[in-house]
């Protein structure tokens, strides 16, 4: 099935919708592992988890495009891009969303930032007039060929107010995006007046030590969103294990005793298919062809 018209499914059913975030193959294969129905490839991790950078808009389009092929190649479940601003104005915004259907992408996220763009939880952040957003929206709306869909996300929370967050959301929505992320709520009362301003599906984004506050699924979804990010989870979570393992590693020499800690050497082939690839060396010769 078209993974875009997948995710549309799973927007119309009951509940909220969680969204991990992955930053490359081997993360969203183990998110999918764990059950999750569609993931997030987050711009922020693939800056932090790719190159080191912080998320201050440094990664470029063609290498965003590039880690979403590499995703969606591993895994048979919608993904969800950040497209930070679309890398430009209208014009570049058609390119970004050709590029993104041709990677597999069944939706992508786009925000109204000043480019270059920061961390939504950051300070110091400058979002592009309501009008110049719009017609980005339209350019994405009109660009895609396929059911893809799109999210229009604005910053103006932080910068110009909640009002004008708000005022911005139900613009976009007008311009045809087809979910609505206001960026950094600073309160459960913001989030509840988000939600019963804007007429059309929310997403909201869980970023931990953020400005918005951590609720439960259960208390967002009683608050009117359809979907939730956790963007940068996973980058934080291996962050903590390798600065343990590569402390131990080094102050030990050796990880003999903390096996414990590691996905077993037969748990490290399942989750990367080795077993398949070993039939298909069978099937057709692979093995011996690799050995000559």
């Amino acid at each position: 099935m078209n993974k875009a018209v997948q995710l549309r499914g799973l927007l119309e059913k009951p509940g909220l919708l969680l969204l991990p975030g992955v930053y490359d193959a081997l993360s969203a294969k183990l998110a999918v592992s764990a059950g999750f129905s569609a993931i997030y490839l987050s711009g922020s991790a693939i800056a932090m988890g790719q190159f080191g950078y912080p998320d201050v808009g440094l990664p470029t389009m063609t290498e965003v495009m590039e880690q979403l092929r590499r995703v969606t190649a591993a895994v048979d479940v919608p993904v969800v891009v950040d497209i930070d601003t679309g890398y430009g104005n209208a014009v570049n915004v058609l390119r970004t969303i050709r590029e993104a259907e041709a990677a597999g992408a069944a939706a992508v996220q786009m925000e109204d930032q000043v480019f270059p763009k920061k961390c939504g939880h950051f300070e110091g952040k400058e979002v592009i007039p309501l009008e110049e957003m719009v017609g980005k929206i339209k350019a994405a709306v009109a660009a895609r060929q396929k059911d893809l869909v799109i999210i229009g996300r604005t910053d103006a929370r932080a910068v110009i107010g909640l009002e004008e967050a708000i005022r911005r959301g139900r613009a976009f929505a007008e311009a045809g995006a087809d979910v609505i992320f206001v960026e950094a709520p600073r309160s459960r009362e913001e989030m509840l007046q988000i939600t019963q301003a804007i007429p059309a599906p929310l997403l909201v984004n869980m970023v931990e030590g953020g400005k918005t506050p951590q609720l439960s699924l259960a208390e967002l979804q009683e608050v009117g969103y359809k979907i939730a990010l956790y963007p940068t989870a996973c980058i934080r979570a291996v962050s903590q294990t390798l600065i343990k393992l590569y402390g131990h590693l080094l102050a030990h020499g050796s990880t003999a005793d903390i096996l414990d800690q590691l996905v077993s050497f037969e748990e490290r082939n399942r989750i990367t298919g080795l077993a398949w690839y070993e039939e298909w060396a069978s099937k057709f010769g692979g093995d011996k062809e690799a050995n000559n």
